[in-house]
């Protein structure tokens, strides 16, 4: 998957090295939620979204879940897009946030939560922030997340 221009980065801010393991984890996960019920949404968030990241640069993602508490139930969900080791959990409002570390060092962030994050009538202001500041779907079966940066203009 590439973006922007066929880049995840400024030209100038990421090695050829870190875009393309930035491009591997989001291809393992688009993959994973499509072969997941349960997800109805994914979206690329943030600097890698607009195109922009830098050498810090985190990956970051949401999931949309008709059943977003079974991923707080069971932790194993994460092994098979191989995200690295979890070093955080914690909620965030609607969704809750779990930040992974690959063994380069290179940091996944994935927000977890119902499709009701997506609600476009009216988009919630905390929804709209992570939208105008760079998303991109990249699994999106029911057009929600198209139709949720759209409204978000």
């Amino acid at each position: 998957m590439k973006l922007h221009g066929g880049q995840f980065a400024d030209p100038a801010g990421v090695s050829p090295e870190r875009e393309a393991e930035m491009r591997r984890v989001v291809d393992r996960v688009t993959r994973w939620a499509g072969n997941r019920s349960d997800v109805v949404g994914l979206l690329l968030v943030g600097s890698a979204a607009r195109g922009a990241a830098g050498p810090d640069s985190d990956v970051d993602l949401v999931v949309l879940s008709t059943a977003p508490a079974r991923y707080a139930e069971d932790h194993g969900w994460a092994r098979e897009p191989a995200l690295g080791e979890v070093v955080r959990v914690q909620e965030r409002g609607p969704v809750t946030e779990w930040r992974y570390v690959t063994a380069s060092g290179l940091e996944v962030e994935v927000c977890v939560g119902s499709a009701h994050w997506a609600r476009t009538d009216p988009v919630d202001v905390g929804t709209r922030r992570v939208v105008t500041d760079g998303a991109r779907p990249l699994y999106d079966p029911a057009g929600i997340l198209g139709a949720l940066i759209q409204a978000c203009g």
